[in-house]
């Protein structure tokens, strides 16, 4: 079966847009290529010289091709919504409980000289955590030493500097 170039060009662009609006194409190519162009369309394609076992076969073809790329389309959307949610929770840790009982694990920036109420903590990754607690610990010097923050109960968090037992409550303010 020979296709007229311009059906060809026809199927061809009704392709190439329906990744941009698969819900959209699907409407479009609903039924067959002569019930959605106009009769002067039609035949300017080329498609009134198909029999109409052609024009079925180019019909059922573009369907399926549409049907392939709204399904792919969609995947890719729901992908990317995906990726778009976990980025607001790795991002918003902290500032909100998100369910996840994994730890924040960081490298403080500067030096740690020890633990204090209303000391703040700037950690590798930007966030600013400010201790909220009187957990003390002095005589301490580290060059950027690891820290890892743990959720606790009721949007509590913990920091802990590697090599120490103490902890000091926290909470995050940038």
């Amino acid at each position: 079966m020979k296709l007229p170039r311009l059906a060809v060009l026809a199927a061809f662009t009704a392709l190439s847009l329906s990744p941009l609006l698969p819900a959209h194409a699907q409407r479009v190519v609903h039924g067959d290529l002569q019930q959605q162009m106009s009769p002067a369309e039609f035949k300017a394609a080329g498609l009134d010289k198909l029999n109409a076992e052609e024009l079925a076969a180019l019909n059922s073809w573009l369907q399926g091709k549409v049907e392939q790329a709204a399904s792919v389309a969609s995947a890719t959307v729901e992908q990317a919504r995906e990726e778009g949610r976990q980025e607001v929770i790795v991002k918003n840790r902290g500032f909100f409980d998100f369910g996840s009982r994994d730890p924040i694990v960081a490298k403080l920036e500067g030096e740690f000289r020890g633990f204090g109420k209303g000391r703040q903590y700037t950690l590798d990754n930007g966030q600013v955590w400010e201790q909220t607690d009187e957990a003390s610990v002095s005589g301490v010097r580290r060059d950027m030493p690891t820290v890892e923050i743990t959720p606790g109960l009721m949007n509590v968090w913990y920091l802990r500097v590697e090599g120490l037992n103490t902890r000091a409550k926290v909470r995050r303010t940038k």
